[in-house]
């Protein structure tokens, strides 16, 4: 008999992979605590914007016409505890306030609610990023409070989905990671992901506390990346060296690669600031924290990296104050292809500006409604020209194709002064320059 699958949580992990496990072939039953978000769901509707997500989705919720009908979407636990074989828990592990460490409270609540429901066997999988040894606990609980015992078994199975590519990631993941403690376990993760395993996707099989480990520490390793490359662009600053043509001639070698090696205001959203933030509370915890120490340097690299660009365009204005000064800012979202604004360092750079007394208009193809919510004092506008109308300087902070794709030539029209500062070092120079632009970019004092 073909599997039952439940989603617990459907939010951004959540409802992506409701929609991909209906597109494997299952019957899926998503569940969430926020009555708005389940109604948007029935109706084909995502909360938030991932390319491809509510074309997935539409083709698979009952009830719309022409779908599959093969994911449902519901508030009652019992329902969920009968209906299925394997649930997956993808509820949010936001940082706490005021500290490093991981709020656990959302995860906790979702097992406290599932496992009374548990009367027969059942494999709970959890999908969250939590701090390792939460396995252990949870493992010990669930036995503890599901009717079912001991036949109500845990496996821990991380996700790695990238913003912007969440569908092709869940549908076609580079790799599968399970912790389990039984070949039952294996057995049911490996029916759940029989299609891309014969696709030719690895599939890890590991302890509880390894497959914890595996998110953290590549969130960590790409964190670590983004902040070297950062690091460098600090000293070509000071050296008048040129940190595009450095992290291109030091791509070429395989051994470090040309990903992440992109200059910039660094790294933001809901994932990397955070993860690499619990994962230093953890260690220590663990009393590992020397293991990790440099993870704060990381961290403080990629804050710091937001005041040297509010500093770069003190610099463009003539080095003195914001006061009655026009900033155009072309990017909200933390990264491309999304609507998620939060810790986005362009936003935070508004802010700064912004708070300096800059009158500050910023425009975004997809994270405006977001951001209005989150910073409503900035300015906004509806298109990038509009954004910079009567602008003392630009500011390039999202690398969005729609602005690799502007004529600087209609955008020098609308400003008050050809001055762009290119944030991420996504803009080609030279078109701009011969538009009549002076651009400059982090790291490259000279090009």
């Amino acid at each position: 008999m073909a599997l039952k699958i439940t989603v617990i949580g459907t939010g951004y992990l959540g409802a992506t992979h409701a929609a991909a496990m209906a597109e494997l072939g299952f019957e899926v039953l998503g569940l969430d605590v926020v009555p708005e978000k389940i109604e948007m769901l029935q109706r084909g509707e995502v909360p938030m914007y991932e390319p491809g997500l509510e074309e997935l989705l539409r083709k698979h919720v009952a009830g719309i016409e022409g779908s599959t009908g093969r994911l449902r979407f519901t508030m009652d636990w019992a329902e969920v505890g009968e209906f299925g074989d394997v649930h997956f828990v993808c509820v949010n592990t936001p940082q706490k306030h005021g500290e490093y460490a991981c709020d656990m409270s959302y995860v906790d609540a979702a097992f406290e609610s599932l496992a009374p429901h548990l009367h027969g066997p059942a494999l709970v999988v959890g999908k969250s990023t939590v701090p390792v040894g939460s396995a252990d606990r949870l493992a010990a609980r669930l036995a503890e409070l599901a009717p079912a015992g001991e036949d109500a078994e845990l496996a821990w199975n991380p996700e790695f989905l990238r913003e912007g590519f969440a569908v092709q990631d869940t549908l076609h993941p580079d790799r599968i990671v399970v912790g389990v403690r039984s070949d039952r376990a294996e057995k049911l993760l490996r029916e759940v992901y029989t299609t891309p395993v014969a696709e030719g996707s690895p599939f890890v099989v590991t302890d509880f506390p390894t497959a914890e480990l595996v998110k953290t520490s590549a969130n960590s390793f790409l964190a670590t990346k983004i902040s070297f490359i950062n690091a460098m662009a600090e000293v070509c600053e000071a050296a008048g060296g040129d940190v595009a043509r450095l992290a291109e001639a030091i791509g070429h070698d395989e051994r470090i690669g040309k990903k992440f090696l992109r200059a910039g205001i660094g790294f933001g959203g809901g994932c990397l600031p955070k993860d690499i933030r619990a994962f230093m509370a953890r260690a220590g915890e663990l009393g590992a924290d020397q293991a990790l120490t440099f993870l704060r340097e990381i961290d403080s690299i990629n804050m710091r990296r937001r005041g040297q660009m509010v500093e770069m365009a003190r610099e463009a204005l003539g080095g003195g104050s914001f006061l009655g000064k026009r900033v155009a800012v072309l990017g909200a979202t933390f990264k491309p292809d999304s609507d998620d604004v939060r810790d986005s360092p362009a936003l935070n750079v508004a802010g700064q500006i912004h708070l300096q007394g800059g009158q500050v208009t910023v425009y975004d193809p997809k994270g405006m409604e977001n951001a209005r919510r989150l910073f409503p004092t900035l300015g906004y506008a509806d298109t990038a020209v509009e954004a910079v109308r009567g602008a003392d300087v630009v500011l390039h902070l999202t690398e969005w194709r729609e602005f690799r794709d502007l004529d600087p030539a209609e955008l020098g029209e609308a400003v008050a002064a050809r001055v762009l500062l290119d944030g991420r070092n996504a803009l080609d120079p030279e078109v701009w320059r011969r538009a009549g632009w002076t651009y400059r970019a982090m790291g490259r004092p000279t090009a």
